[in-house]
Order: C-alpha cells, then structure tokens, then sequence
C-alpha cells in the first residue's frame, strides 16, 4: 500500500483512508512482534555529521571512503525515493538532515522489501559507512536498516507544510518536523536563555538564580489579575503568581544580594499577539544598584545576547530595522509627553485638571480616580509608546503607578523608574526599589483603597512583606525582562505564539 490521494475524495476521506493503511501496516508489524522497537541506540547526530564533514575539497568521495567511518544513526523519513532495488531516503534528527543510501544487495532482501512499505513519517534506525555520492551529497551507505516507530498520520504535504497557522500552533509536535524556522526559532530560544543565565552568573556579576514559589497566598509584585486556585487539603484559595519580586526582595533581605529567577508568571488578561496569560519572565535583584546601574545591565544583556546567539546586533523586526549595538536613548517619560504634546506645558503637567482635559481631547481612557500621574501615562501611551522603534528607555515614572519604586530624592512625585521599549513594545521594567517600610505601607494602604472602589488589578496589602522591609532592605536595583517578547525581538518573530511551544489556544469543538 503506498499514499496515493483519491482526486475525488476530500481531504479528510483521503487523510482517513492513508491512516486505515498505517494501521493495517502496524497490525502486520504486531503480529510479526517487531513494533515499536527499544534497543537502538545511535552514536551520531545528523547535523553533526554534516558539520564536521562540511568541507567537500578536504573530504572528497574517496577521502570518506579511506575514512570508513561508521555511524549508528536514527530519525524521521522525510523524503523517499525508491529506484528498483537502490533507494535514497531524506532523515531528519534533532538537529538536521542526512542521506540514507539503501541497496537491497547491502541490507538483504527480506529488509528492503519491508522497508518499500514504510511511510514518510516512519521513523528508523540505520547503521552504515559515510560516504559522498556522485552529487556531492553526504550519505550513510547503509548496513543495518529498522523501522523504529509507525507514524499513523501522515504529515503535511512536503510542498506547502503547515499552512493553516493555528493548526500549527495546535499541532507544534507536526510543525517542528516540517517547518524549519520554527525548529530554529525555538532552538534559538533556547541559546538565548542558557546565555543569560551564563552571563549572569559569570564574573563580575554574580548573580545566583534562585526559585521561588508559584502559588502565593496574596497576588503581589504587579498590578494585574491574577488566576485563583484552591487548596484541598488546606481549604484555602491560592493565586498563581503574577510576578515573583516581593519574594526575590525577601531573599535580598536575607542576605543574597544578588538573585534571579527565570521562570513562569501567570496573569488572567487579555490574548494577543504581544501577550499570552502564562509568560516567562527574567527577574534580578542586586543590592546597592540604583536603577541607573539596572538600565546599564538590562542593555548590556540584551546586546550580548544579540551578538553571542544571533550573530549581529542589527535586527530585523515587523519590517523595521533595529539596531542594539549603539547606547540606548534615556528619555524621561515627562519630556516624552511634552516633545510629542507641544500644546502642553511643563507646568501643566501636574495640573490634573489640564491634564485630565488633553487626556479627554486625546480620547484616553478618564476615572475620577486618575491624579496627574496615571493621566500622564494614559497620554504617554496614546502618542509617544508607538514612536518608540529603537531601543529607548523611558524613565522617571510618576509614583501614582509605580507602587514598589523609591521616590526620587530630586524630583518629588517621580520614582527612579524605567521601562525599556523597542519597536513600540515594552520589553524590560526596572527601578530602585522602595525600602522604606512605612512608605511600601501606606502605598499598599492606597491600592486596598482603590481595590475597594472597584480596581480588580490593584495589590493586596501584604503584611509579611512589610515585616521583611522592617528587618532592612539594602538599597536595591531590580529587573524584570519579558523573555518572550526579547526572544520575538531576536528571532524576528511578529506574534508571541511563534515564540512559545505550546501557546494558550480555545479547546477544539
């Protein structure tokens, strides 16, 4: 039986149909009591292969051939073509591609006959010599030949691959096997949090990377809403975390003075390109930083990482060039709203009547609640965020919406704050923490208040945290870097589901 499409029949009849036949394949296979074998072992990766053998001056046909290297290896047909009793088969592993060279002669007839009844999608183990064909293409002149494991569906169509985009999101065990970007995005991805966690630990800096817990008894750390879940056996409602700062401080406090942690936040909001309700974040602490030192980490990291996992600092993102190898623009938020809002005056800015008026004519979003402070920021991301295309910090945030930052001893009202925006998205938060105990707790006090007016994003009061700034917070600079949305930057990728294996998606009907 071989995959051959009815014209007549749907796709879905067809794709039925090729299944039926695999499983009539497989019943075979169980009766001779050879499915799903478990006893091969591999000693060679296929990119490896190709790498070390790349030089086709230097290892020419008869170079390999004196070499008579053997190798065990194994992985997915994806190419098959029969020529009577010689076959060449396309197999691809975990980190690349090689040629299967099968001669009947070589495997014995029983085997290759077996073998012309396996499918794209089989998976199967060779052991064989290296050896360049005629055309110059590097191959395993195959010995030993296995099929491994029966792959009941067919995949995609070689030509077109996955071209229904949420169908690859859905299926990323096919995507990964026939799109080779997304391989390599994830790949990359990959490379990019193992260099952090390298870089950071690495002399001078000296982080240490630390966990923390994922369920908390208060949502704290961030102004979002949090998922809740309960505990049986205590009988009590937990809250997946929304950040893990208020713990990573306490750590601070006990005397690691320099923690991190890459891992899992969860935040009951909206889906988007730009945002998924699990992300994984970068969070760092460091005592006796202010945040001036924190901007000087957060642009080094993402520069080296750009340079050591991508090759260049000249990226390519949403069709904009952006380049992060120069120092990144240090802009405070209020001269941001005042260069792109010439109708606004310095000295308006923390007149909230004016303000409030602009914000309406702007068509930004009003409470009773907003002070001077959040409508400066409602004006701020209505007509400066999407200028923002290279890297930018903005600083100097109004302390009305940065409830864990340490007001400036300079400019009352403001807090040494800042965010980092590149293509008009925010990729990196970072401030000198708060330390004052009296002043986190009648912060705290303010966002109980707003809560009970109705801001279901607002912070709990969180008692034990207090406790801890009681016992002494050294001076501390912190960090929060969305990894997603830096990997989109460095990989080019347009939504944060090309980023994320298995992104949020509704149920199937």
């Amino acid at each position: 039986m071989t995959d051959q499409n009815n014209d007549n029949a749907s796709p879905i009849q067809d794709e039925n149909k090729l299944i039926a036949e695999r499983r009539e394949k497989l019943k075979a296979l169980r009766g001779q009591g050879v499915a799903f074998p478990n006893d091969f072992k591999i000693d060679a990766f296929t990119g490896d292969l190709q790498a070390e053998f790349a030089d086709a001056e230097k290892w020419t046909a008869e170079a390999i051939e004196a070499l008579g290297r053997q190798v065990k290896v194994a992985g997915r047909v994806m190419l098959k073509r029969d020529q009577g009793k010689v076959a060449f088969v396309q197999m691809q592993d975990v980190n690349g591609r090689i040629q299967l060279f099968i001669h009947q002669g070589t495997v014995g007839e029983e085997t290759y006959k077996a073998f012309k009844t396996w499918d794209m999608g089989d998976i199967v183990g060779a052991e064989g010599t290296l050896m360049r064909t005629r055309t110059g293409e590097l191959s395993v002149k195959v010995e030993k030949l296995r099929l491994l494991t029966k792959s009941l569906r067919p995949l995609p169509d070689k030509h077109h691959g996955m071209a229904d985009v949420e169908q690859r999101y859905r299926q990323r065990y096919v995507d990964l096997i026939v799109t080779e970007e997304a391989r390599r995005t994830f790949a990359q991805r990959s490379k990019i949090i193992g260099f952090i966690r390298k870089w950071l630990e690495a002399e001078p800096r000296r982080f240490m990377e630390v966990e923390t817990p994922m369920m908390h008894v208060i949502p704290g750390g961030a102004t979002a809403r949090p998922f809740v879940t309960h505990h049986n056996a205590l009988d009590m409602d937990l809250y997946l975390r929304v950040a893990p700062e208020l713990y990573l401080k306490r750590l601070v406090v006990g005397g690691f003075d320099r923690v991190y942690e890459i891992n899992r936040n969860f935040r009951n909001e909206g889906v988007s390109t730009r945002h998924n309700p699990e992300f994984t974040m970068l969070e760092l602490y460091q005592a006796y930083a202010t945040y001036t030192e924190i901007m000087d980490i957060t642009e080094e990291v993402i520069r080296e990482s750009a340079k050591n996992v991508i090759g260049t600092t000249k990226l390519m993102w949403e069709g904009n060039e952006i380049d992060v190898g120069p120092a990144f623009r240090r802009w405070s938020m209020e001269d941001a709203v005042l260069e792109l809002n010439p109708d606004i005056k310095r000295d308006d800015l923390r007149n909230r009547d004016v303000m409030a008026a602009h914000a309406k004519r702007l068509g930004c979003q009003v409470k009773d609640g907003f002070g001077w402070g959040r409508l400066l920021l409602e004006i701020f991301e209505k007509t400066v965020e999407h200028t923002l295309i290279q890297p930018t910090f903005i600083t100097d945030h109004p302390v009305e919406i940065s409830q864990l930052a340490r007001e400036s001893d300079t400019n009352p009202g403001i807090t040494d704050r800042f965010e980092l925006f590149i293509n008009a998205k925010e990729l990196a938060n970072g401030f000198s923490e708060l330390n004052d105990p009296e002043d986190q707790a009648a912060r705290f006090q303010k966002q109980v208040e707003a809560k009970a007016g109705g801001d279901d994003e607002a912070m709990h009061f969180d008692a034990d945290y207090i406790r801890a700034l009681e016992v002494g917070l050294p001076p501390t600079g912190g960090l929060g870097i969305g990894i997603d949305r830096l990997v989109m930057l460095l990989t080019g990728s347009v939504s944060i589901r090309d980023v994320l294996l298995f992104p949020y998606m509704r149920p199937e009907a």
